[in-house]
């Protein structure tokens, strides 16, 4: 994979854009920096279809069950950057913690699948016909 820019031109546009090149991107290979800086840049950055807000608080609900205080430190505070109050971010790790209990417990009795499947599409037919027509 060829870069498209030389790594003094991304490493220009990262100061930029971040103030610093951050540390965990110097170790990055020539060949690859400018693609990752892309990339970075337009997940973490740019404007996709979830608004960043929302990607960062998945991303710290995420990282509290991989344990990683890096991803938790980054994603924390660029939630904040994007707007979530201290009771969003609470929020997203307390779903976080009750989605991986309903996990473990689920997997752990052994709940059969095909029958949690069939339940959960009659569970949404239900709660579809209850709501209000618009």
């Amino acid at each position: 994979m060829a870069t498209s820019r030389k790594r003094s031109e991304v490493e220009k546009e990262m100061k930029e854009t971040l103030g610093l090149v951050p540390s965990f991107f110097q170790g990055i290979r020539d060949e690859f920096f400018d693609y990752e800086w892309e990339l970075f840049k337009r997940l973490e950055l740019g404007e996709t279809l979830i608004p960043n807000k929302y990607k960062e608080l998945m991303g710290i609900a995420l990282h509290s069950e991989t344990k990683c205080q890096y991803c938790t430190l980054f994603h924390t505070e660029a939630a904040k950057l994007f707007g979530a109050t201290d009771e969003e971010i609470q929020e997203a790790i307390h779903y976080a913690k009750m989605s991986l209990g309903w996990s473990a417990y689920l997997n752990g009795i052994q709940t059969d699948y095909d029958m949690f499947a069939e339940e959960m599409e009659r569970i949404v037919d239900y709660i579809k016909e209850k709501e209000p027509a618009e």
